[in-house]
């Protein structure tokens, strides 16, 4: 049965931790973020968050944004640098042109920081990309 449902590919969609300078409490952030650099809009945009290792395990965190705009972004979460060492996993769930689309995007423990920072499509910053 599970072989006859197909959910299509996600293509031109994804997660990335971006450090920001956080002016109220002065500090360089890492933000996780959701980024449609698609033609058009993403409609009922579900997340699920956690992080993990062998040892811990985060909370779920769950977002939903009802549309994000084609070629636009939106904030999901502040990432703690306590998490960083975890892995940190996040499930999206959208729904393009009436057809679901779903894709875990992970960080694998330790790959958020300075080095790994790239371009982010439709951001104009840098930022780690989740795979």
């Amino acid at each position: 049965m599970r072989k006859d449902i197909n959910i299509p590919e996600v293509k031109d969609v994804y997660v990335a931790a971006v450090k920001e300078f956080n002016e109220t409490h002065r500090t360089d952030d890492w933000n996780a973020y959701i980024i449609n650099d698609l033609e058009q809009p993403l409609e009922l945009v579900l997340i699920v968050s956690n992080g993990y290792n062998e040892k811990k395990t985060t909370s779920q965190m769950r977002h939903k944004l009802q549309v994000l705009p084609a070629k636009s972004f939106a904030k999901i979460e502040f990432i703690e640098d306590s998490v960083l060492e975890l892995t940190n996993e996040f499930a999206v769930t959208y729904f393009l042109d009436g057809k679901m689309f779903e894709k875990k995007f992970i960080f694998p423990g330790g790959s958020i920081n300075d080095k790994n920072k790239g371009p982010v499509p439709s951001m104009l910053k840098e930022g780690v990309l989740a795979n």
